[in-house]
């Protein structure tokens, strides 16, 4: 695969706090070659590389606190391991063989109704798994969103992998066999939408994915499924919740926590393409994201609950690891802590307690690189090797979790979380050389589905579905 790689985006600007504001639609297209961004992502690879086991394929949760593997994250480490072999980081033997390891992993591992001896079940797997056995992990769900993201990886692979040698072949054919096993209509209790998860102790959750989140990606692969499609009016009751408003300065669809302005955007260019909804509002997807990284910004630099270190330079709350669950009195007021939360800052959702991820940032590198990449520095410069460590940025960190254990700097985690590490690694690509978007536009099942969603315009439209 050749890139075309990225130009000059003109000059970073020196302060972050006098960036403008874009234009309306001002999209930006490359970036500076900066060294920054070679070293982000080299360390960001060489953990899915160095950390998912290559007896199994399975990506641990978190790393070093080894608990259970996560099937999102071995979705990431397969969108990574070719983004590995296009900067030359590992050989394309050795992301074949990675590869194929896992699929053939996946497609062999038990699918059943046993509550403990099974992997998954209809075609989709449980959340977390046993990283030596690959087993269900106590009694979480079966899981609709991590499965579509694992699927994702997959169906990335199975693009990229384009070669006749007979590795290759099969991992386009294990690809499409674990694809094409998912059972989505099993999974709409209430149709057209789809369920959240279900459990063989007490049957599916109450809840189903509607309104704007992460699942945007879930809805293209259930929509484009050749065996088990839902139905293309999912779409209408997905969109049907939206709330669009103006939240610091920014009109968009809201969600606080940035990963569910990032996920699907990790794989799907949504530049010049749009839904029913979308051409009503003017924008696209993407252009709805980069609003999303700016009004987070613009409400760390207003910090009405006074966190410390929040400014334009630092900032970017999403789901993330936290310091503890408890309250305290910090300089006179009393807050609230907590450890893993969906951090995030909406017109009808503020979620923060002063605990900031760095994949907040590195998530939204494709949609505003100009203060990303800033803020970024910024972090590690602060912070050193608090936070920026052998494997690029670790999780979170609060600076106002101030304790006698903690010490005047505050809280940083420990551990590094393959959710979190994906889009980082994935939207540097992106941003650089577009290659996942790219790579994901000759997917059949992806076009497919954006079509039957109703998506038109752009590279869509000159893209043909089979």
């Amino acid at each position: 695969m050749n890139f075309t790689r990225c130009v000059v985006l003109g000059i970073l600007l020196v302060a972050c706090n006098s960036t403008p504001k874009p234009q309306e639609g001002q999209q930006p297209s490359s970036v500076e070659w900066d060294p920054f961004l070679d070293t982000l992502q080299q360390r960001t690879f060489n953990w899915f590389w160095e950390t998912t086991s290559p007896k199994n394929g399975l990506t641990p949760d978190r790393y070093p606190n080894l608990t259970f593997s996560s099937i999102a994250a071995v979705g990431f480490a397969l969108t990574a391991y070719p983004i590995g072999v296009e900067r030359e980081f590992i050989t394309r033997e050795e992301a074949t063989e990675r590869v194929l390891t896992t699929l053939k992993f996946f497609w062999n591992s038990p699918q059943n109704d046993d509550p403990v001896k099974t992997t998954g079940y209809k075609g989709f797997y449980y959340h977390f798994l046993h990283l030596d056995t690959g087993l269900r992990f106590r009694d979480v769900e079966l899981s609709t969103i991590d499965s579509g993201l694992l699927f994702a990886g997959m169906l990335f692979c199975q693009s990229y992998f384009d070669r006749e040698t007979d590795a290759e072949q099969q991992i386009r054919a294990y690809a499409d066999s674990i694809y094409r096993r998912a059972d989505w209509n099993w999974f709409q209790v209430d149709k057209p939408v789809v369920n959240m998860g279900w459990r063989p102790e007490r049957g599916y959750v109450r809840a189903d994915w509607r309104g704007y989140n992460e699942a945007m990606i879930l809805y293209f692969l259930a929509l484009g499924s050749p065996t088990h499609p839902v139905e293309p009016e999912v779409w209408d009751k997905w969109t049907e919740p939206y709330e669009w408003g103006e939240y610091y300065g920014y009109e968009h669809v809201n969600f606080g926590p940035l990963f569910g302005h990032q996920y699907s955007h990790c794989w799907v260019d949504f530049r010049g393409i749009q839904d029913a909804y979308m051409r009503k509002k003017g924008i696209d997807y993407f252009e709805n994201s980069r609003r999303a990284t700016y009004s987070q910004r613009e409400y760390a630099m207003a910090n009405p609950s006074k966190f410390k270190d929040y400014s334009g330079d630092i900032w970017g709350l999403t789901a993330c690891d936290g310091p503890r669950d408890t309250t305290f009195t910090v300089d006179g007021t009393s807050r609230r802590f907590h450890t893993y939360w969906a951090r995030g800052a909406a017109i009808n959702y503020t979620n923060d307690d002063g605990t900031l991820a760095p994949t907040a940032l590195g998530g939204s590198l494709a949609f505003a690189p100009e203060i990303c990449i800033l803020a970024l520095k910024a972090i590690r410069d602060k912070y050193g090797s608090n936070v920026w460590r052998d494997y690029g940025f670790i999780d979170a960190f609060n600076p106002t979790f101030v304790t006698e254990k903690t010490g005047p700097a505050g809280w940083f985690d420990n551990d590094y979380l393959g959710i979190d590490q994906g889009p980082i690694i994935i939207m540097i690509e992106n941003l650089r050389s577009e290659f996942v978007w790219n790579t994901m536009k000759k997917n059949p099942y992806v076009v497919n589905g954006l079509k039957r969603a109703g998506f038109s315009g752009g590279w869509l439209d000159a893209t043909e579905a089979k």
